[in-house]
């Protein structure tokens, strides 16, 4: 998916500005609204990846555009440690002589370095608050995870089934925190 130009943003940016939630909410508010509307999250799950991150406080006490920017940041950190993991699975697989395997691996990297691109896209166009744009790459994103699971259907061991689980845990609080932040502006 790509960004919208430039000039199609100062062109929404000559009309009226949008108005902005400025009312501070709690990472356990979005959490639990995120998780009430959004079959994807689970709130205990966002609120334990959320409150770990120290930053989440101050964009909490912003308001729900802050923390998704946030959680999308997450989201990308998590695409890139789980294609990093990936790799080095890959790497060691390739002195195997298994080439299910190996095609395994480089379908997850291929998706997961798209899912990366895609949430940096998404990040931007959240940052101009563009929200449907960034709900359709964070949505084209979510698929990542899915994908590479599915090229491991039928294994027993699933060598990235918690690194898959965990990216796509964070990239739905992304897009249900996106949500959220889009009805409030």
């Amino acid at each position: 998916m790509e960004l919208v130009p430039a000039d199609a943003i100062a062109m929404t940016m000559d009309r009226e500005p949008p108005q902005e939630c400025a009312t501070p909410v709690s990472v356990e508010e979005a959490c639990r609204s995120a998780s009430e509307t959004h079959a994807g999250v689970a709130y205990d799950h966002c609120m334990a990846s959320l409150g770990a991150d120290p930053r989440s406080k101050e964009a909490g006490n912003k308001n729900m555009h802050a923390l998704a920017v946030l959680a999308t940041r997450m989201a990308i950190d998590h695409a890139a440690s789980t294609e990093s993991k990936i790799d080095d699975l890959a790497e060691l697989e390739a002195a195997s002589s298994d080439p299910q395997a190996r095609a395994r691996f480089n379908h997850c990297l291929e998706q997961y370095g798209g899912a990366a691109d895609l949430l940096r896209d998404a990040l931007d166009n959240l940052k101009a608050k563009i929200y449907g744009k960034a709900m359709e790459q964070l949505t084209a994103a979510m698929g990542a995870s899915e994908s590479c699971e599915d090229a491991w259907k039928g294994e027993e061991d699933v060598p990235v089934a918690a690194h898959d689980r965990e990216y796509g845990r964070m990239a739905h609080i992304a897009f249900g925190f996106t949500h959220h932040a889009a009805a409030a502006a």
